[in-house]
């Protein structure tokens, strides 16, 4: 009898250890935008976009029929996304935002899951631009960038398996930014 609860007890745990892998690694890459919407009564605009479910399956069905090589590229990048998600909130006046609500944002981004891809910090406008991405496996499964101004916060936030290499052969291209970091010259003025 008591090495039936003992047997028990081992079932019990290595069910609930599976259990928690599971839920570790199944975790969502979806952030959670109504930490933002504090943000929404102080800013002058106002972008919310959202493309999930139907919508999303329309996008890439007619991006991979289109007589466009860079059309049908777009379509096989974004064939495994689950959502792209969009805000952006423009303020009239500088510092007109509470950080503190941007950084609820970035604070999501330090969960298991997540991995800082990159980190740019300029004295210009007060910009900071962070990029993310999660990895199920070998295969990234979220991104999420969060970039905030002086006058403007911008989160973006894209759910499921991407092809980074064919957006980065289509950077610059049917409006998909190429992204420059400004460099100041190097170089001493003359006298």
């Amino acid at each position: 009898m008591k090495s039936f609860k003992i047997y028990s007890l081992k079932i019990m745990l290595g069910l609930f250890g599976l259990t928690a892998a599971i839920t570790v690694n199944a975790q969502d890459a979806r952030l959670r935008f109504e930490k933002l919407n504090r943000l929404e009564n102080r800013a002058r605009d106002v972008v919310e976009i959202n493309i999930d479910g139907k919508l999303l399956d329309l996008a890439k069905r007619v991006m991979v029929k289109v007589d466009d090589p860079n059309s049908k590229k777009i379509g096989q990048a974004i064939s495994g996304l689950k959502g792209i998600y969009v805000r952006v909130y423009n303020f009239e006046k500088e510092n007109e935002y509470n950080i503190s609500d941007v950084d609820e944002i970035r604070l999501q981004l330090q969960s298991p899951g997540w991995e800082k891809l990159a980190n740019v910090r300029s004295k210009k406008n007060n910009q900071k631009v962070d990029v993310y991405t999660m990895f199920t496996g070998d295969v990234m499964s979220g991104v999420a960038v969060v970039v905030s101004e002086s006058k403007s916060i911008a989160v973006v936030n894209i759910i499921g398996p991407i092809d980074i290499d064919l957006l980065a052969e289509l950077s610059g291209k049917l409006n998909i930014p190429k992204i420059e970091i400004e460099k100041e010259s190097q170089e001493k003025p003359k006298n």
